[in-house]
């Protein structure tokens, strides 16, 4: 039911995306509040703690419609966030009022450290950055920091990523901030495999735009999709398509049927790896087909391709999660 109902109110999804690249903060307040207002955020909440409750598969669909719509609010990495947030702010989050965003990766050469309630370091890597009211920034000892963006003693810097949005790196220098715990060690888990189902949905959309395109272009009196030669290569993308919506569906159905420490992880980058490299070959493959308009920015399988690369090394990239894979099922030991 959630996927229908997501379906429906990203509805102008891409033409939405199309019209906020490269703008700042790269995404839309009142969409976000809108978003609330359905209970999106409060999706994978616990009940006590004013949420919905419900399962990895919810979620799942939740982000697989959210692909297909090129929606570039962050809301994966904001949900992922909000099990870790004290209750002083947690109402105004779910509520759409104020935006939490993860900051999980720091610099090699300036980790980030909490002394005496003052946070300093470097955050790299921050998608959406411009939008935040706040980060919940992951230390260098392992624990989380909450940091107001406003706060004195911090500085940000932005880089337009390919798909129209941005990164930020964030400079701390004894600004004022909150120490809080993850209760929940799987909350990041939840998050790769949401992105994975992310990622599921450019590919699904990416392949439908182009088996519709291939329907109606037509060359020499006919449909240029009636040619054996491009119906092989929609056949080998179906394939592909088929073995990740597999995996994300496998694991899904683990996790909520109780799967726990390695096999949970194992299920998570099995499904995490696959998105990556359907999306890529789909996503690639579906602008060749689409000839010389595919490489126009005019044309929306482009946008497919972009957002699939931005999220290429998102919480963790192909290599990383088989090389995991594998460890976790104890290949090779």
């Amino acid at each position: 039911m959630i996927s229908e109902s997501a379906a429906a109110a990203l509805a102008d999804g891409v033409a939405r995306a199309r019209g906020l690249r490269f703008s700042s903060p790269g995404f839309d307040r009142a969409q976000w509040s809108e978003f609330a207002e359905l209970g999106w955020l409060a999706l994978r909440l616990p009940e006590d703690r004013g949420g919905l409750g419900m399962g990895v598969s919810e979620y799942c669909a939740l982000a697989q419609q959210l692909g297909r719509a090129l929606v570039p609010e962050p809301l994966i990495g904001a949900i992922g966030a909000l099990g870790m947030l004290p209750d002083a702010v947690l109402t105004e989050v779910v509520e759409g009022r104020r935006i939490v965003l993860p900051a999980l990766s720091c610099s090699a050469d300036s980790p980030t450290e909490l002394r005496a309630g003052k946070l300093y370091g470097t955050a790299v890597h921050v998608p959406m950055a411009a939008g935040a009211d706040a980060f919940l920034v992951r230390l260098d000892a392992g624990d989380y920091a909450l940091v107001d963006a406003s706060a004195d003693g911090l500085t940000m810097d932005c880089a337009n990523t390919h798909d129209g949005g941005h990164l930020g790196t964030l400079h701390f220098d004894g600004a004022a901030a909150e120490q809080v715990s993850n209760d929940n060690p799987d909350t990041w888990e939840d998050a790769t495999l949401a992105t994975a189902a992310y990622l599921q949905g450019v590919a699904e959309a990416s392949y439908e735009l182009t088996l519709d395109f291939l329907k109606t272009r037509q060359q020499f009196g006919k449909p240029i999709g009636s040619y054996q030669a491009l119906q092989h290569r929609m056949v080998d993308l179906y394939l592909e398509l088929s073995l990740l919506r597999v995996s994300i569906a496998g694991a899904t159905a683990a996790i909520d049927d109780g799967a726990t420490g390695a096999a949970r992880r194992a299920e998570v980058s099995r499904a995490r790896a696959r998105a990556s490299r359907a999306a890529d070959v789909i996503c690639r493959q579906a602008v060749q087909l689409h000839g010389g308009i595919g490489y126009t920015d005019e044309a929306d399988i482009g946008l497919f391709l972009r957002k699939g690369m931005t999220l290429q090394a998102s919480f963790g990239g192909q290599s990383m999660h088989r090389r995991r894979f594998y460890n976790e099922k104890g290949v090779g030991q």
